[in-house]
């Protein structure tokens, strides 16, 4: 694969959502869980989608249950969990690995392209890439930055 916009991965609901839709809009890419320290981060996201989105941005949302097994749920209870709890309106795909030999095609390529600071590995959940509106990943920022502090470099990007 040599373009983010090469990926088809299934949403939630079981569909295919091909990622050449979104061309054209700035990305943030997340690996999320339910059950996780960071998962209020949710909120931040979901105000970040409100405010920028409409300029031509997207959060994409992957739950994982890599790190600690917390994201158990199925798509149902995922899906559930998102809008009753942060009234999440972007995209939400079906659950994915991000690290290993089961990874996900997407984040292996997402890796590929952006190395955290200990290397290529993800290391948590709430995992954020970057992505441009030609498909490039620009930026990765680890769990602990939050989504309302990386405001700036997504407008730059718009």
């Amino acid at each position: 694969m040599s373009s983010i916009y090469d990926f088809t991965p299934k949403l939630l609901n079981g569909q295919d959502q091909p990622l050449r839709a979104f061309a054209g809009k700035a990305l943030l890419i997340v690996n999320t869980a339910s059950a996780c320290g960071f998962t209020p981060q949710y909120q931040g996201l979901e105000e970040l989608q409100k405010k920028i989105g409409p300029r031509g941005f997207t959060v994409l949302g992957f739950p994982c249950n890599q790190f600690g097994g917390q994201e158990p749920g199925n798509a149902d209870t995922i899906s559930s969990f998102c809008s009753v709890n942060y009234g999440v309106t972007f995209p939400m795909f079906a659950k994915v690995d991000v690290n290993g030999s089961t990874a996900d095609p997407l984040f292996v390529y997402l890796k590929s392209q952006k190395s955290g600071l200990l290397g290529a590995a993800i290391k948590w959940n709430f995992t954020k890439f970057l992505v441009d509106r030609a498909g490039k990943v620009v930026d990765r920022f680890g769990p602990t930055t939050t989504p309302g502090s990386i405001t700036k470099n997504i407008e730059a990007l718009l």
